[in-house]
């Protein structure tokens, strides 16, 4: 079986097992309730477990979370599928807008994006700060490098990254540079299990448990920002959303206290969130 496949499938257990775990019985029982496309960096730092009872203890709103990648969460939203969305691709997201898909779309929090991996180092780019010359480097070495390779918005970054080096990497795929096509947490475990460098968010590092001997090689580029959006699927296009619980949901996260909520999150004694709605 190859690693794309048997990650993929680990991958759809785990956004089984997370609706499950993020529903607390029967929707009648619950009172109301929204559904949130999200990223899979968002929910596997755990901040939606910290948030979210928060929330329902303040309001007596129950969220639900659907965590794909930004892209897939796009494309749920297109397909009525949900209330509002949570991911960090900001120019898909202004698309997505354009297009009549999103409304109210506002910049959210923010962290950045590191290159992980193992201790031998085989490309010599611990401790580089220029991103660009240090993917450079895992080319020219063929040292193994694992993508998500799912569209998502840690993806979407990945591909940016590497185009402005003028380097295509899909001419490795299945040699050096391995596709996963699956969510973080599980590409980092595929990182640590294959000795891969991987393009990682920093609050998912954080919280990752299965760091072996990997540790961040590549950090405090300028080109690593990485920011999240908040915004509603469009009613107009999707009768079936909940615009009015979504929006005081949106509301709430981009408040004073909201921000204070997302701020307060810490593993390690580490912030990983930084809320920056404007």
């Amino acid at each position: 079986m190859s690693v794309k496949s048997a990650i993929l499938g680990t991958a759809t257990a785990a956004t089984i097992a997370l609706s499950w775990a993020m529903s607390p019985g029967p929707a009648r029982a619950e009172g109301p309730s929204i559904l949130v496309q999200s990223t899979t960096s968002t929910q596997n730092s755990g901040l939606y477990d910290y948030l979210l009872p928060i929330y329902r203890k303040e309001t007596g709103v129950t969220v639900h979370v659907v965590a794909v990648g930004t892209g897939q969460a796009l494309k749920n939203g297109k397909n009525c599928d949900g209330d509002m969305l949570v991911v960090h691709a900001k120019p898909a997201e202004l698309k997505f807008v354009r297009e009549g898909y999103g409304v109210d779309r506002h910049d959210l929090m923010y962290n950045d994006f590191v290159i992980v991996g193992p201790a031998p180092d085989p490309a010599g780019i611990k401790g580089m700060k220029d991103v660009g010359a240090a993917l450079k480097k895992i080319a020219a070495s063929h040292a193994l490098f694992a993508s998500r390779g799912d569209d998502s918005g840690t993806n979407k970054a990945e591909m940016r990254l590497w185009k402005a080096t003028g380097i295509d990497p899909k001419t490795g795929s299945g040699g050096w540079y391995r596709e996963t096509g699956s969510g973080m947490g599980a590409t980092l475990n595929a990182s640590v299990g294959m000795g891969a460098y991987t393009l990682t968010d920093r609050s998912t590092w954080i919280s990752f448990k299965n760091k072996g001997d990997f540790s961040i090689d590549v950090q405090g580029d300028p080109r690593l920002f990485n920011q999240y959006g908040v915004m509603l699927i469009n009613p107009k296009r999707c009768a079936s959303v909940k615009a009015g619980l979504a929006r005081q949901f949106e509301d709430w996260l981009l408040s004073k206290h909201g921000q204070e909520v997302i701020a307060a999150y810490h593993v390690d004694g580490q912030q990983l969130f930084f809320p920056n709605p404007k």
